[in-house]
């Protein structure tokens, strides 16, 4: 049962909504202590915000841990991720701790517990029409790009296991996924690209790029 652009699932928003507020209830005292480590180590704030385009590429708030410090050189430019990425933060994203704050984002209505991550802002004008498709859904916090590479795998890979969600989406399906990302979670698979803290920039498919500029000097 694909996804239709005009309306969400009211099995999944109810399900996003139950799990959403039962986990917020039972993972306050974590999110707790996740909150005093990032303030001792780490400082104000204790969360990482950042607009994100969201269901049909409206615009919203995104909560994390944060997991980076904010350090800089002389000249005052932010130190490379590697520097910047302490103990504490290793820890809260080997373990997906560091995510928990947007169950936030799937109560309120902004996320699902599964679909497409919420990528950058700026990445709207770099997508292929097949590759914008991701935001005919919410946004999730897993999703099957995640559980089948997460960040080890290319951004083409990931905007195809994207779109095959959209197309093949059952509540089955979303279970599987959820299933799916716990078990991954503990074997801390797929957290990082190879030698990469975070994921690389994506920059624009090749073949879209491409077609850009032949458009572009017609």
């Amino acid at each position: 049962m694909p996804f239709l652009p005009e309306e969400i699932p009211l099995e999944k928003r109810g399900f996003d909504l139950l799990i959403s507020s039962i986990s917020l209830v039972f993972l306050s005292p974590l999110l707790l202590i996740a909150s005093i480590a990032v303030l001792v180590i780490y400082g104000l704030p204790i969360l990482f915000r950042q607009q994100r385009p969201g269901y049909r590429e409206k615009p919203f708030t995104i909560y994390k841990f944060r997991t980076m410090a904010d350090e800089i050189d002389s000249q005052g430019h932010p130190l490379p991720d590697e520097h910047r990425l302490k103990w504490l933060g290793r820890v809260l994203r080997a373990s997906s701790i560091d995510e928990l704050p947007e169950l936030f984002n799937v109560f309120k209505g902004e996320m699902s517990l599964v679909g497409p991550r919420p990528l950058l802002m700026q990445y709207l004008d770099r997508y292929s029409p097949e590759q914008a498709r991701r935001h005919e859904v919410l946004p999730g916090i897993t999703g099957w790009a995640q559980i089948n590479g997460r960040n080890a795998i290319t951004w083409e890979d990931k905007f195809r296991y994207d779109i095959w969600y959209i197309d093949n989406w059952s509540f089955w399906l979303d279970l599987k996924i959820i299933g799916a990302t716990i078990w991954k979670a503990l074997l801390r698979e797929g957290i990082n690209q190879p030698g990469h803290i975070s994921a690389r920039e994506f920059m624009g498919s090749e073949n879209h790029s491409q077609n850009s500029n032949d458009q572009a000097q017609s």
